[in-house]
C-alpha cells in the first residue's frame, strides 16, 4: 500500500497514550483523522476507540496501516523499543513513512534514531511538547518542532490538532534542544514561585490576595497562575510527573556539561526531585518541588 502524503486524507498512527498521549491521541480522532493506536499498558485507549480509532496488536501493525505515526512515550529506551524492538515500528514502515516524536528525549538520541531509519527512506520530525495535561486535554499545547522543511510542513495538519503555538525551531533535534530550555526554565520558574509562596505563608498573609496582586506585574507566569494553589494547599494532583521532570533534567544536564554551560539553578532543581522522589512524590505533579522550600522552611 503506497504511502499517503496528503494529510488531509492520511491515515495516522499513534503510539503512548499516557496522561498526555491519551489527550492528543483523542484531539486527533476528533479532528477527524483516520487514526489507528497502540500503547505498552492496555487500558488506555477507552476514549479514543470510543471516538473511532482502531487498536494494534503491536507497533508494527501502526506502521503497516499509517502514513503518519504520532509518538508520545516516557524516554529514550521506550523510543528505541517502540521502533526496533520485535513487533516494532520498524517491521512495518515503508518508505515515506513520517514520525513525529513528541516524547522528550536527548537531541543526539534524535539524530541517532532519525538517521539509522533514513537508510528506508522514513522521514523524522521530533515535536516535544509543553502544556501539561491541561494543554493536552484542550488542544492548546506549545509544540517545539525540528525537521526538514517539507517534513514539517506535511506534520503541521497534526500538530495543528493537538497545540495552538506551533514553532519550527530548526533542523532536526532542535526541538529537543528547545524542550531542554524549556525545562531548564521551569525549573527556576517552579523554585521561584515556591520560595515567593512559602515567604507569604509564613509571614501569614492572604495568599488569593497576595498571587492576584502578583499576577498583574513582573512576576506574572503560568506556573503562578496555574500551580500556585498546589502550594499553598501543599496539594500536586498530576498535571506533569515530577519524575519526568528530572528525566528531562537530565538530558538538559547532560547537553550543558557537552556544551560547557554552567546550569545552577537547574542542578539545585535536579537535586531536589531526587530528594522527593526517594521521599516517594516521583508521581506526583511537577509544582511538588514547592514540598522541599517548605520542609526546608518547617511548614
Amino acid at each position: 500500500m503506497d504511502i499517503d502524503t496528503n494529510v488531509a486524507t492520511a491515515r495516522v498512527g499513534f503510539i503512548g497514550l499516557g496522561t498526555m498521549g491519551a489527550s492528543m491521541a483523542a484531539n486527533l480522532a476528533r479532528a477527524s483523522f483516520e487514526l489507528i493506536v497502540w500503547n505498552r499498558t492496555p487500558g488506555r485507549d477507552d476514549e479514543v476507540l470510543a471516538l473511532g480509532a482502531r487498536r494494534a496488536a503491536v507497533p508494527a501493525e501502526v506502521a503497516a496501516a499509517s502514513d503518519v505515526i504520532v509518538l508520545c512515550v516516557t524516554d529514550s529506551p521506550q523510543v528505541d523499543e517502540v521502533l526496533f524492538a520485535e513487533g516494532g515500528l520498524v517491521e512495518g514502515l515503508r518508505a515515506g513513512s513520517l514520525i513525529i516524536d513528541c516524547s522528550s528525549i536527548s537531541p543526539l538520541t534524535t539524530l541517532d534514531f532519525a538517521a539509522r531509519l533514513s537508510s528506508i527512506d522514513v522521514k523524522w520530525v521530533d515535536a516535544p511538547v509543553s502544556g501539561g495535561s491541561e494543554g493536552a486535554l484542550q488542544g492548546t499545547l506549545s509544540i517545539m518542532v525540528g525537521g526538514a522543511e517539507e517534513d514539517v510542513a506535511r506534520a503541521q495538519p497534526i500538530l495543528g490538532a493537538m497545540g495552538t503555538t506551533i514553532t519550527h525551531v530548526g533542523e532536526l533535534g532542535a526541538g529537543q534542544w528547545v524542550k531542554a530550555i524549556n525545562q531548564v526554565m521551569l525549573a527556576g520558574t517552579y523554585l521561584g514561585v515556591a520560595e515567593g509562596i512559602t515567604l507569604g505563608l509564613k509571614a501569614g498573609l492572604d495568599m488569593g490576595k497576595v498571587v492576584s496582586a502578583l499576577s498583574g506585574g513582573a512576576a506574572a507566569s503560568w506556573i503562578l497562575s496555574n500551580r500556585s494553589g498546589r502550594m499553598i494547599d501543599d496539594d500536586y494532583p498530576l498535571g506533569f510527573k515530577l519524575a519526568l521532570h528530572r528525566k528531562d533534567l537530565a538530558i538538559a544536564l547532560a547537553l550543558a556539561h557537552e556544551t560547557g554551560a554552567e546550569l545552577p539553578v537547574a542542578t539545585l532543581a535536579a537535586a531536589f526531585e531526587d530528594e522527593l522522589i526517594a521521599q516517594g512524590h516521583g508521581d506526583d505533579d511537577n509544582s511538588a518541588l514547592a514540598r522541599s522550600i517548605r520542609q526546608r522552611s518547617g511548614l
